[in-house]
């Protein structure tokens, strides 16, 4: 396996949304991320990494760099793709998101993705690395607040949720709850597309996949992300 910059490989962009879209579909209408994400290519070139083995895209990390003051962290995974942007770089380095295929698993892929954004981190001389960490299991505890989730240890120590594990693993820690960290905003027949389900009333909603509830008002499916924000030290 090979991590390359995608700036050196176009071709694999044009690959990445079919081998990659790994993440349920309502995320990919985000506001903050429509906005952005095309610009990430363009402004921080260096922290958009893909990994590809004999020519095939197994994964791939995306990050940016913000202006943070000392243990200072964004609101969420909004704030930090925002101020980034906004400000057009900064002291500190935040991962975006980090797609991993099914056949790459258990090779050591997600490690290396983070492994090469501090790598880069640290030849450009920023203070640190953080994460807005999606935790994988969440999923399965919508109800549960984030700010207890992100505290449950297995009987040996490691981390009850196996992509915060993989982040400790690797030298990242813990260091607090983002409850609000994503915000998506949509109209009901529009959830109602992205979830398969009905969702006849005003309400609140358990969505299979999702990491808290979704809330529908006078029409409007709300769905506010939790996440954990990871901090790697250089």
């Amino acid at each position: 396996m090979e991590i390359v910059r995608y700036a050196d490989r176009p071709d694999l962009l044009e690959r990445r949304r079919d081998a990659l879209n790994l993440f349920p579909e309502y995320m990919n209408h985000n506001a903050v991320g429509w906005k952005y994400w095309g610009r990430l290519y363009e402004d921080f070139p260096e922290l958009q990494l893909a990994l590809v083995e004999d020519g095939d895209l197994l994964g791939e990390v995306h990050a940016l760099t913000l202006p943070l003051a000392d243990d200072e962290l964004p609101h969420g995974w909004d704030d930090a793709f925002e101020r980034g942007m906004e400000a057009g770089g900064g002291n500190v380095g935040s991962l975006l998101a980090i797609s991993v295929t099914s056949t790459a698993r258990g090779r050591g892929a997600p490690a290396a993705l983070i492994g090469a954004v501090r790598e880069v981190a640290r030849a450009h001389g920023l203070d640190t690395v953080i994460a807005p960490v999606r935790p994988t299991w969440k999923d399965r505890y919508p109800l549960i607040p984030i700010e207890r989730y992100m505290t449950w240890r297995r009987e040996d120590g490691t981390h009850f949720d196996p992509w915060l594990r993989t982040h400790e693993r690797v030298g990242g820690a813990i260091v607090a709850a983002a409850p609000e960290s994503m915000r998506i905003e949509a109209p009901v027949a529009d959830w109602e597309e992205w979830t398969g389900m009905r969702l006849p009333e005003d309400g609140t909603y358990v969505v299979p996949g999702m990491l808290a509830p979704l809330a529908v008002r006078h029409g409007v499916g709300t769905h506010v992300e939790p996440n954990v924000w990871v901090r790697h030290s250089l």
